[in-house]
């Protein structure tokens, strides 16, 4: 009997590791995230009928974790939105005091980092876009009597599928223009990038497979459970035999 307990404990155990490893639980999904940028990324989530959890860590940062059967779909909704946007340095930022003496060239790079830096974030708030980046050229201040090369801009955007921005091609150019010294509409060049839309429309289809996934682990959990009594009673009669057969010799003799 003693066996037999032993082998029925070790197939609760199995039973109960493969229940809890089907049913899953909450996964980190990304971490480090401020208020604004958790805010944008739960409302997203839940738009596509994800459940998400915030978690306060320290300094204020929020920790944001979804089902573990949510975690595919949750990044490719994500993916499509272009969230968590990305962040960007201010002119505040790259121009801080930090005691040391920057040279012309340094001061020339640092400027035009943010100028494009500031210039993309004002354009990555224009209804529909997910990615914007801008690169800015100025010319070098020329020494001699040639003339300097005109200033130019190139800007990158990726927007929603849903969404038409042609319309807004002509007013970029000009946002554009008018932030930059030298700067004219016609040396402005715009490019357009739809996203592609890969996201899974139908919320209940992780449900519907983890729920699957569950029912086979319980399957596969009440199978090892037989196969464990099978052996254990087999085993229980190989033994019980010669003791049966030993009394059996003990009465006969005893009569």
């Amino acid at each position: 009997m003693n066996i037999l307990s032993s082998l029925r404990l070790r197939a609760a155990g199995v039973l109960l590791a493969l229940l809890l490893a089907g049913c899953g639980g909450s996964v980190e999904l990304l971490s480090n995230l401020n208020e604004r940028e958790a805010n944008e990324v739960v409302s997203a989530l839940s738009e596509a009928d994800i459940k998400v959890q915030k978690l306060l860590g320290k300094d204020g940062v929020v920790n944001l974790t979804v089902e573990q059967a949510q975690v595919a779909r949750a990044i490719s909704v994500l993916g499509a939105e272009g969230l968590p946007r990305e962040r960007r340095s201010t002119m505040g930022d790259v121009f801080r005091k930090e005691g040391l003496i920057s040279s012309p060239l340094e001061e020339r790079a640092r400027y035009l980092w943010a100028l494009s830096q500031e210039l993309s974030e004002t354009i990555s708030q224009i209804d529909g876009v997910l990615r914007a980046r801008v690169h800015v050229v100025l010319p070098e201040r020329s020494t001699g009597g040639d003339p300097s090369m005109p200033s130019s801009a190139g800007v990158f955007v990726k927007h929603r599928r849903t969404v038409n921005l042609e319309e807004s091609i002509p007013q970029i150019k000009r946002l554009v223009a008018s932030s930059v010294p030298g700067l004219t509409v016609d040396k402005v060049s715009v490019v357009l990038v739809a996203a592609s839309t890969t996201v899974p429309s139908t919320a209940g289809k992780n449900g519907a497979s983890s729920q699957l996934l569950l029912l086979a682990y319980i399957f596969v959990a009440l199978a090892a459970l037989c196969v464990a009594g099978y052996g254990g009673w087999r085993m229980f009669l190989k033994q019980r035999g010669p003791r049966a057969d030993a009394d059996a010799d003990v009465q006969e003799a005893n009569a």
